[in-house]
C-alpha cells in the first residue's frame, strides 16, 4: 500500500477464499451472570455457569470475560477461554475477538494470530474488530511496518476495515516517529477507503505540534475545517501546545479565544498548557488573567496549574506570591505534592534564602512528603552558593541513604564549589566518580572543570578536557569557548585566542559582548592597542556594546 519493503505472507492463516461466508451464530438467553465487582467475582461466576445444566450460551461466557478484560485481567480471560474450549462450549466471533485482544496486550502476538486462525478454520468471516484489534497489537510491539503489510493483505482479500482501523494505523506510525508516513496514509485512505474523521486528523496534529512543524499542523487543521471535519477540545489542545512550546503565546491566545467564539469549551488541559508557557516566559500577569478565565468558566484549577504559577512566580522572584500559592492550594481543594514544595526551595535558594528552605524542607518531613532528587540538588546547591559546604555533603550522604539517587545536577552544584575552593584534583576525582554511577556529565559540568584549571593556571588540563568535550560531540556553548579564550589571554596566549575566537564562528557559535571583552582588555593591557580597537569597531558593528 504505502511502503514497498517485502510482502510478510499471511497465507497460513490467511487463505480466505477457501472458506465460505458463515453468518454468525445467533444465541438467545436472558442474562445469567449478575454483576462482576472484580476476578474473583468473575471467575467464580464463571465455575457456576459451567456446572448448569443446560450449559447457558457462549454470550454469557463472554459477557465475563469481557469484564475481566475491562479489569486488565487478561491472564484470567485467556485461562477461562481455554477452560471454556476444552468443555467443548462453541466459542463466537465475539468470544474469540476478546481472546485476541488479551493476546495482543500480553505482547503475544503469534497466539493472537493462531486465533485468527481458528476463526478462519470454524467458517466464520473476520470482521473489522477482530482486524483492528491484530492491527492494534502489532502497532504497540512497534510492528507497525508488518500491520500495513497485514492491512494491505486483508483488503487485498476483500475485507473492509473502518475509521478505528486506519485511525489505529496513524497512531502507529504517530508514535514511531513516522508523522510523514501518517500523513501519507491518510492521504490514501480518504476517498477510497473511509473518510478520514477527527481522531485521525488530531493524531497527526499532536504529532507534527510535538515535532515543532506547528505550521503544518496549523494547515492540516485548517484543511480538515474545509473537509467540513469538525475540530474538538483535542485539536485546539494540540494546537495550542504547539504554539506555546514554538515560542508562539499571542497564537496561542488567540486559539482560546476562538475556542469559546466556536462553543468548544475548553478543559483544564487547555488552560493549564496556557499557564504553564506563560509562566515559564515570566509573564506571571497573564497567566493570572488565563486563571480567572479558567475559574470564571467553571474549570477547577489542579495541583499542575498552581505548580505552574508557582514556578512562574519564581523565575521571576515573586517568592513571597509563590509561597502564598502554596499556603493557600490545602483551602481550595489541592493538595501539594513533593513538586510544589522543590519549586518554592528551588526559590528560595536561589533568592539566598537558604534558611528559609532548610525550613520548608523539615515541613515536608513533618506532613510525610518524600523529598526526591530535584528538592536535595536545589537545597544542595543553594547550601553550597552559601558557603555552607559541610551541610551540603550531609545532605549529599542523606540522600543516597534515602534512596535518591544524586543526578548530574546535584554533582555539578559540588564540582563549582569544589573548584572555587582551589580543590580542582577532588573535583576531577568527583567526575571520574559521577562517571562510574553512570551518570553522564553533561556540557555544565565541563565548563566547572575547565574554568576551575584556568583560574588555577592549568591551562594544558583545561585544553584536555576541551579536547574531550569536543571529540565526544559535545554542542559546546559560547561559555565554554569564553573559559577557554580567557584562559588563553591570562597566559599571554593571544594568537591563539584569536584562532579559537575564528573557530567558534566557524562551528555556527555566534560569540558575545563577553568574547569580546576579555580578547579587547587583554590586548589592551599587553599593549597592542591596533588589534584590540579592531575587535572593538567590530564588536560595535555587531551591535555588542551598550549603548
Amino acid at each position: 500500500m504505502m511502503l514497498s519493503s517485502p510482502r510478510v505472507s499471511m497465507s497460513s492463516f490467511l487463505r480466505l477464499n477457501n472458506f465460505p461466508v458463515v453468518s454468525k451464530p445467533s444465541f438467545h438467553s436472558h442474562s445469567l451472570s449478575p454483576s462482576i465487582h472484580n476476578a474473583d467475582d468473575a471467575i467464580s461466576i464463571f465455575n457456576r455457569l459451567l456446572g448448569t445444566s443446560p450449559t447457558p450460551s457462549i454470550i454469557e461466557f463472554g459477557k465475563i470475560l469481557a469484564s475481566l478484560v475491562k479489569m486488565k485481567h487478561h491472564r484470567t480471560a485467556i485461562s477461562l477461554s481455554h477452560k471454556m474450549e476444552s468443555r467443548g462450549i462453541m466459542s463466537n466471533i465475539v468470544a474469540m475477538n476478546i481472546l485476541i485482544n488479551c493476546y495482543c496486550h500480553l505482547g503475544q502476538i503469534p497466539s493472537a494470530f493462531s486465533v485468527l486462525g481458528k476463526i478462519l478454520k470454524k467458517g466464520y468471516r473476520p470482521d473489522a474488530v477482530t482486524l483492528t484489534t491484530l492491527i492494534k497489537g502489532l502497532c504497540l510491539k512497534g510492528e507497525v511496518r508488518r500491520a500495513l503489510q497485514f492491512h494491505d493483505d486483508v483488503v487485498a482479500r476483500g475485507f473492509r476495515l473502518n475509521q478505528v482501523s486506519y485511525g489505529t494505523l496513524i497512531k502507529g506510525l504517530c508514535r514511531m516517529g513516522q508523522t510523514r508516513a501518517s500523513l501519507q496514509l491518510l492521504r490514501q485512505v480518504e476517498g477510497h477507503l473511509v473518510k478520514p474523521n477527527v481522531v485521525m486528523y488530531n493524531t497527526i496534529i499532536d504529532s507534527l505540534c510535538k515535532d515543532k512543524l506547528v505550521s503544518d499542523a496549523f494547515n492540516l487543521f485548517s484543511e480538515m475545517v474545509v473537509k467540513k471535519v469538525s475540530p474538538d477540545v483535542v485539536t485546539y489542545n494540540s494546537l495550542l501546545y504547539g504554539f506555546c512550546i514554538v515560542g508562539q503565546l499571542k497564537e496561542a491566545t488567540e486559539l482560546l479565544d476562538e475556542m469559546t467564539r466556536k462553543n468548544i469549551g475548553p478543559d483544564v488541559i487547555t488552560f493549564n498548557t496556557l499557564v504553564d508557557a506563560l509562566g515559564k516566559e515570566g509573564n506571571v500577569k497573564e497567566a493570572k488573567n488565563v486563571l480567572a478565565v479558567m475559574m470564571k468558566q467553571g474549570v477547577k484549577p489542579d495541583l499542575f496549574t498552581y505548580n505552574s504559577l508557582m514556578d512562574g512566580y519564581c523565575l521571576v522572584n515573586e517568592i513571597n506570591k509563590a509561597i502564598a500559592i502554596l499556603n493557600s492550594m490545602a483551602q481550595r481543594g489541592v493538595t501539594p505534592n513533593v513538586h510544589s514544595y522543590s519549586i518554592i526551595i528551588h526559590g528560595l535558594c536561589k533568592n539566598k534564602m537558604v534558611d528559609e528552605a532548610l525550613n520548608l524542607f523539615a515541613e515536608m518531613e513533618c506532613i510525610k512528603i518524600i523529598p526526591d532528587t530535584i528538592t536535595y540538588s536545589s537545597l544542595i546547591d543553594g547550601l553550597c552558593k552559601s558557603g555552607r559546604i559541610s551541610h551540603a555533603w550531609e545532605l549529599v550522604d542523606e540522600m543516597h541513604n534515602k534512596g535518591q539517587p544524586a543526578d548530574k545536577f546535584t554533582y555539578n552544584s559540588l564540582l563549582d564549589v569544589l573548584c572555587k575552593s582551589h580543590h580542582v584534583d577532588k573535583a576531577i576525582a568527583l567526575t571520574k566518580k559521577m562517571r562510574d554511577q553512570g551518570i553522564q556529565p553533561d556540557v555544565v559540568t565541563y565548563n566547572i572543570l575547565m574554568d576551575g584549571l584556568c583560574k588555577e593556571g592549568r591551562l594544558k588540563n583545561a585544553q584536555e578536557v576541551f579536547q574531550d568535550l569536543v571529540i565526544k560531540g559535545y554542542h559546546v556553548t559560547v561559555r565554554t569557548y569564553n573559559i577557554m579564550i580567557n584562559g588563553l589571554c591570562k597566559e599571554g596566549l593571544f594568537d591563539e585566542a584569536l584562532a579559537l575566537l575564528s573557530e567558534m564562528e566557524d562551528k555556527g557559535c555566534i560569540p558575545d559582548a563577553i568574547t569580546f571583552e576579555t580578547i579587547i582588555c587583554a590586548l589592551f593591557e599587553k599593549g597592542d592597542n591596533y588589534k584590540a580597537e579592531k575587535l572593538l569597531r567590530e564588536m560595535m558593528a555587531r551591535g555588542l556594546l551598550e549603548k
